[in-house]
């Protein structure tokens, strides 16, 4: 027998029995309350209902009536067998888990590939260590909503990486934490409209999350290419208040590294024209080769500079949790309005993370990661010079979690993306790149982002000569 739990609603003029009546004729009819199930007895349900005997006999009279149940002398009342519309069974959260695993661990076999995954890219033991650490020794902090700008003890960390890291000197109350860039930028827009900007200059090739987030802000945009020592400045507006975005460090659609002297150049623009600039920085860590870049907001003292960080590229990409830093009048006007907002990052998330950093395993993790993306660039360069030079290029790129290919090729960029991402490996076109451009005999040169940190080490080279293969016939 299935215990019942009807609701109520006093302000409706129906009649309560025939509440009752139609809450359990729809437990019937979805298959929630089985064939030949018991109903609980008049007095029973009386008394966990607050109805009195006769409202709930009214029910199941009327219920008896129309043959959705039967009595039985002595007995009670019983579901009838009715053909009607069973409830679709809904799997469990674990069987669903379960399945995408599956699929996830047949995938780097397959010849159906759904994506590839590397599990040497993260230690999730010493993440699982960290967040119980959290519930066990500080849940009490869990009961209650997280900071609007993000929890202190992260924002904490953050500042002390940046600094050893970076070379970014920032005290936690200039930094702001969101769920990924794109809130980041939302957040960032108001704070532009605030200061009275109300004009970006976006690179182009570029991000196009950005610039559909400022576009629909109702920001008037000025698209500025990317040449091979970044940014073209004098390109940049004048006599117009401007924030700038760019990618110094390394430029995601063409690998780019803007020299210190342009970087100089770039603050001197913004001093002069009243202008912000944005440096996304997001994945600045991750150099394999020379010495680290230092960051632009590093060049001088932080009022025309906001910074831009994410953890996304270095942790596992379910969590979602950037961050900004910002100059000290955007950081004033943010305190203004940040009790309009609320934290929309995983509160035990962000302190795992604080005490992931704190412990020193976040450095140990990032220093870990160089080495092993740095031997996957050199088999991917490899393999695509081996078996594919005559048709594709490798461009020069020494950081990253991607490498830039430019492929001579008559097959159009999203066939091109298809035969990657068949194979397991996100790619993306920069079709749009300056780059880009048209091969004598109509054989189209089109550049590619392909993204070979996920592919495990030692599947690389079979997968890149599988992916070479594919884009070779009928080219």
């Amino acid at each position: 027998m299935k215990a019942l739990f009807p609701v109520f609603d006093e302000t409706r003029k129906t009649p309560y029995y025939i509440q009752l009546y139609s809450y359990i004729k729809e437990a019937i009819l979805t298959g929630e309350m089985a064939e030949g199930e018991k109903l609980p007895s008049l007095r029973s349900l009386a008394a966990s209902t607050g109805l009195s005997i006769t409202t709930v006999e009214q029910s199941y009279n009327q219920l008896l009536v129309e043959g959705y149940v039967t009595s039985r002398p002595q007995s009670g009342y019983y579901v009838s067998k009715v053909f009607a519309h069973k409830r679709q069974s809904v799997p469990a959260v674990s069987d669903i888990l379960l399945q995408e695993v599956s699929t996830l661990e047949e995938s780097t076999s397959s010849d159906s590939i759904v994506m590839q995954y590397d599990p040497e890219c993260f230690d999730f033991n010493k993440w699982k260590k960290c967040m119980n650490r959290i519930l066990n020794d500080y849940s009490p902090a869990l009961f209650f909503e997280s900071d609007p700008q993000g929890e202190e003890g992260l924002r904490t960390e953050i500042s002390r990486y940046l600094y050893t890291s970076r070379g970014v000197s920032c005290s936690p109350d200039r930094i702001i934490i969101g769920a990924g860039t794109q809130q980041i930028t939302n957040h960032l827009a108001t704070l532009l409209r605030r200061q009275g900007v109300e004009h970006v200059a976006l690179e182009d090739p570029g991000y196009m999350p950005v610039r559909n987030t400022f576009r629909d802000r109702g920001f008037a945009i000025t698209s500025v290419e990317v040449h091979r020592d970044g940014l073209a400045i004098e390109k940049l507006p004048a006599n117009i208040r401007t924030a700038a975005y760019v990618s110094p460090s390394n430029h995601a659609f063409t690998g780019s590294v803007m020299p210190v002297g342009r970087r100089y150049e770039l603050i001197n623009w913004a001093e002069a024209n009243d202008s912000y600039i944005i440096e996304d920085d997001y994945d600045s860590e991750l150099r394999y080769f020379g010495k680290p870049i230092p960051a632009l907001r590093s060049l001088e003292n932080g009022d025309r500079v906001v910074y831009l960080g994410s953890f996304s590229s270095t942790l596992f990409a379910a969590v979602k949790i950037s961050y900004m830093v910002l100059p000290a009048a955007m950081a004033r006007d943010f305190s203004t309005i940040a009790g309009d907002y609320s934290q929309t990052c995983s509160k035990l998330e962000q302190l795992t993370l604080a005490m992931f950093m704190e412990t020193g395993h976040y450095q140990t993790h990032i220093k870990k990661l160089r080495k092993l993306y740095a031997q996957k660039l050199s088999v991917v360069t490899d393999v695509f010079t081996r078996k594919a030079s005559d048709f594709v290029s490798v461009a020069n790129t020494s950081s990253g979690i991607n490498v830039i290919l430019e492929i001579t090729s008559p097959k159009p960029a999203e066939e091109l993306k298809k035969d990657a991402e068949n194979l397991g490996i996100p790619a993306v076109s920069a079709a749009d790149s300056p780059e880009a451009g048209t091969m004598p005999g109509n054989r189209e040169k089109t550049t590619l982002i392909l993204y070979y940190n996920q592919i495990p080490l030692s599947n690389i080279p079979d997968t890149i000569e599988r992916l070479a293969a594919a884009w070779r016939r009928d080219s």
